[in-house]
C-alpha cells in the first residue's frame, strides 16, 4: 500500500471512528469520561482494567462502567478535566490542520471507589479510552502521557502524579484501547469533609505537536 492510499484509508477510518463516537472532524471533542459512582468503606466494586476497557470498546462515552449506584455520595468525585479528555497530535508545523492529524487520545470511561480511615482517604480511581490513527500517523505503539491531581475544597492542588498510556494502531486496525487502574491516599484535614475534594484525570497537553 502507498503512503498516499494508506493516508487516505486513515482519514476514512478516522471519520468514521469519530463518527460512531458521536462526533464529526469538525468538532472532534469526543465525550468527557463520567464519574461512575460506587463502593463502600472497605469493599470492592471491581474497578479494574479488564472491565474499563471492555466498556471503551463496547462504544459510547461516559457510560457507567461500575454499577451499584453512589453507596457513599460524600467521597471524591473522579472527572476528566475539562477539555483535557481528548488530545490530537499533528505533524510539526501543522496544529490545527485536519489532514496532518497523526494519531488523537481520548479518556471516554471513568470508574472510581473509595475507602476512608480517620481523617485519611484513598480514591481507586481508574480510566480507559482509544487513540486514533489519524491520516498522517504510523503504525506501531503510541504513548501519550496523562495529568492525575486531587483538588481541595478551594480547587488548588494538594497531590499530582503523571503516567503514560499505550496502545498500537494500524491502518488495517485504526483503533486501539488503553485502560488504567491506580490509587491515591490523602489527608482531609480538620473541618473539612471528603467529598469537597476532586480526583481529576486528562492528557497532558504540554506534549509537543499537541493541538
Amino acid at each position: 500500500m502507498t503512503r498516499a492510499r494508506a493516508a487516505v484509508g486513515a482519514v476514512v477510518a478516522l471519520a468514521a471512528a469519530l463518527a460512531l463516537g458521536g462526533c464529526g472532524m469538525g468538532s472532534i471533542t469526543s465525550g468527557l469520561g463520567t464519574s461512575v459512582l460506587g463502593g463502600s468503606s472497605g469493599s470492592s466494586t471491581g474497578v479494574s482494567e479488564q472491565e474499563l476497557i471492555a466498556a471503551a470498546k463496547a462504544g459510547g462515552d461516559g457510560a457507567a462502567v461500575v454499577s451499584g449506584g453512589d453507596s457513599q455520595p460524600g467521597c471524591p468525585r473522579f472527572v476528566t478535566w475539562p477539555r483535557d479528555s481528548y488530545i490530537t497530535i499533528y505533524e510539526p508545523g501543522r496544529v490545527g490542520d485536519g489532514l496532518a492529524i497523526m494519531h488523537r487520545g481520548e479518556i471516554t470511561k471513568t470508574a472510581r471507589e473509595c475507602h476512608t480511615n480517620g481523617a485519611q482517604v484513598t480514591v481507586k480511581y481508574g480510566f480507559s479510552g482509544r487513540i486514533l490513527l489519524g491520516p498522517r500517523g504510523n503504525s506501531g505503539p503510541i504513548s501519550l502521557p496523562i495529568n492525575v491531581f486531587v483538588t481541595d475544597a478551594k480547587r488548588e492542588r494538594i497531590t499530582t502524579d503523571k503516567l503514560r498510556v499505550d496502545a498500537s494502531v494500524a491502518v488495517e486496525n485504526p483503533i486501539g484501547y488503553f485502560s488504567a487502574v491506580r490509587e491515591v491516599t490523602f489527608e482531609v484535614p480538620e473541618g473539612s469533609r471528603p467529598g469537597e475534594f476532586e480526583v481529576y484525570v486528562g492528557f497532558d497537553r504540554n506534549t509537543p505537536n499537541a493541538g
